[in-house]
């Protein structure tokens, strides 16, 4: 039984138990307080009726001293006053020890009536003393009827008073009841604190300490078990695929990590299989002063193209260069393509000298020229062109390079842009490629930027071929540029 349908049955159950004591004690002194109010009801009936029989029997007497109208009146409000009472006697029910004594009691209360009565006529006869036998037997009515208001209340006391200890007794027990009840519910109350507590305390107490030691580096460790109805079933269990989740994450930390290692590995072997750059620098600038010096001008200049593209090359990848040095570059490379290609082609460039200035990654013009000269040109016999045109707006920098050979279709062109999605590569020519490949300039432009709408591509089959990049303009999206790019 799970924590909150123990509180929806003990909560309840002790409420329903202290209310049923606190309703016995009160139905109790409530009976008590009921036949009380009765019979003083009836004592205090009986007395109005003494006193009104005897204040009677004084309006009697002044009314016989003077014979007034006054005295007339007081008499007979007197009498009034009592038959009312009489009325309120005779709607009364007697206990039953005293019925015989009650009915005794209401025809003395009769007779005193028709007796007053009795007097007030023979007052107003002629015959002196008319009224006095009448009188008499007033009085004497009147000394019984207090006599026997005197029994009915000792009647009365006598039948409540078993009634009173049984309801006292039982009320006494109840008192015991509902002590010992309160002093159980103390005791339950306590326990079932003590026992809430444990249920939710402890097992946080086990999953603080499962958290600690996986915190502390020990994936191993066993999560508490929890009752399978229990709520913090769901927090062990979600321990347990936190554990599992930070075992993947470390296995594929370790498993990149092992990559890493083994790339490195395999970069410092091919570099240790490489030339001596300084070598081959020193050795191309020795060439190109000895083919100077033999009056071969031209072999010393693609000597010195050759040596600048080489050197420009080997620069770090991961640091961003003007485009100014990647136009100068691209001059470079179209120097040393010159030489293959001779007059079969023409190199035009329109550069606007304001937009220059803009950092880009480094070779991102030369993979675009490869693929040039490998794609489009490389089959024309003669009148092959190609632009390189950078133009400065207010918002950003479009440098484009074009060319007017073969173009490409439709699929390579969405292929080129999509650089995102597996597909072929098409500008892997085989051995013409620098490795970084024209999507790998886009993707590298996309990170640099933080865009992803710099690069468009215009072509048709026979017509040609426009590359256009829009560079952010310093102060617009600059900021997106992380900031070791930037050194």
């Amino acid at each position: 039984m799970n924590t909150r349908r123990m509180l929806f049955i003990v909560i309840p159950l002790l409420f329903i138990l202290n209310n049923a004591v606190s309703f016995f004690v009160f139905q109790s002194g409530r009976t008590v307080q009921q036949s009380y109010n009765t019979m003083l009801d009836r004592v205090l009936l009986y007395k109005q009726i003494d006193e009104k029989t005897r204040e009677n029997l004084r309006a009697i007497n002044v009314h016989i001293m003077d014979r007034s109208q006054q005295s007339l009146k007081t008499l007979q409000s007197e009498a009034s006053e009592l038959k009312g009472l009489q009325a309120s006697f005779a709607g009364e029910r007697a206990v039953a020890s005293a019925e015989l004594t009650a009915r005794s009691y209401r025809h003395m209360l009769d007779a005193f009536i028709v007796q007053e009565q009795h007097v007030i006529d023979a007052l107003g006869s002629r015959t002196p003393l008319a009224y006095a036998a009448a009188y008499a037997e007033a009085e004497s009515t009147a000394a019984f009827i207090q006599e026997e208001a005197y029994q009915l209340i000792d009647q009365e006391l006598s039948y409540y008073q078993p009634i009173y200890r049984s309801i006292l007794v039982q009320t006494e027990v109840m008192n015991h009841w509902g002590v010992a009840v309160f002093v159980l519910n103390t005791l339950i109350s306590v326990l079932f604190a003590y026992w809430i507590s444990l249920r939710i305390n402890r097992p946080i107490q086990q999953l603080v300490r499962t958290a600690e030691q996986i915190s502390g580096g020990n994936l191993q460790v066993a999560p508490p078990r929890m009752a399978a109805h229990d709520e913090f079933r769901t927090l062990s269990e979600a321990f347990v695929q936190m554990q599992e989740h930070l075992k993947l994450l470390i296995r594929k930390e370790k498993e990149g990590l092992e990559k890493d290692r083994l790339v490195k590995e395999l970069e410092l072997a091919v570099l240790q299989n490489q030339i001596n750059p300084h070598f081959l620098f020193n050795s191309l600038n020795v060439l190109s002063k000895l083919a100077l010096l033999e009056g071969a001008e031209k072999t010393s200049d693609l000597t010195v193209s050759m040596s600048n593209l080489l050197r420009y090359n080997l620069r770090r990848l991961d640091r961003p260069v003007p485009l100014r040095d990647e136009v100068e570059h691209a001059r470079e490379y179209f120097t040393i393509q010159q030489a293959r290609f001779r007059e079969r082609i023409r190199f035009e460039t329109d550069i606007d000298e304001e937009g220059l200035d803009v950092l880009v990654p480094v070779l991102t013009l030369q993979p675009i020229l490869e693929n040039v000269f490998v794609h489009a040109i490389e089959g024309m016999e003669e009148g092959a062109i190609i632009r390189l045109s950078v133009r400065r707006t207010p918002d950003e920098v479009q440098v484009s390079v074009s060319d007017n050979g073969l173009g490409m279709s439709e699929d390579i062109r969405e292929a080129l842009l999509h650089y995102n999605e597996e597909s072929p590569r098409p500008d892997q020519g085989e051995g013409h490629s620098t490795g970084l490949g024209t999507r790998n300039v886009f993707k590298r432009l996309e990170l640099f930027y933080d865009r992803q709408d710099m690069v468009s591509i215009e072509s048709s089959p026979g017509r040609g071929t426009t590359v256009l990049i829009r560079i952010p303009a310093p102060g617009k999206e600059d900021v997106h540029v992380p900031f070791t790019d930037r050194r």
